[in-house]
């Protein structure tokens, strides 16, 4: 089971980015796929969630209008899409998978919002 997140970087505040996260090794489809991040000194927390088919999603009110969570299960794929980047944004994402207690995580990404 691997998931690798890709995108992170540095960008300014008002800015964009978005994140990928691959997975393989499980059936992706069947999965809620979730974003966490972790900024220092404070505790992981969610971000915005989808679930296997795509059909719901939920955010974290510090990002409700802002950020997008989407998939793709024909690549495996789940992606944030993450407008008006604020310097509080700064974090760790982290892709989490999740599927009847079986839980994996990403080794996560770098998201810097500095000027």
């Amino acid at each position: 089971v691997q998931l690798v997140e890709s995108g992170g970087g540095l960008v300014q505040p008002g800015g964009s980015l978005r994140l990928s996260c691959t997975a393989s090794g499980f059936t992706f489809s069947n999965y809620r796929m979730s974003w966490y991040r972790q900024a220092p000194g404070t505790e992981r927390e969610l971000v915005a969630f989808i679930t296997g088919a795509g059909g719901n999603t939920n955010y974290a009110d510090s990002v409700k209008g802002r950020f997008t969570i989407s998939r793709d299960n024909a690549k495996n794929t789940v992606y944030l899409q993450m407008n008006s980047l604020k310097a509080e944004d700064t974090a760790v994402y982290y892709c989490r998978a999740s599927f009847q207690g079986r839980i994996y995580w990403g080794q996560g990404t770098q998201v810097t919002v500095s000027s």
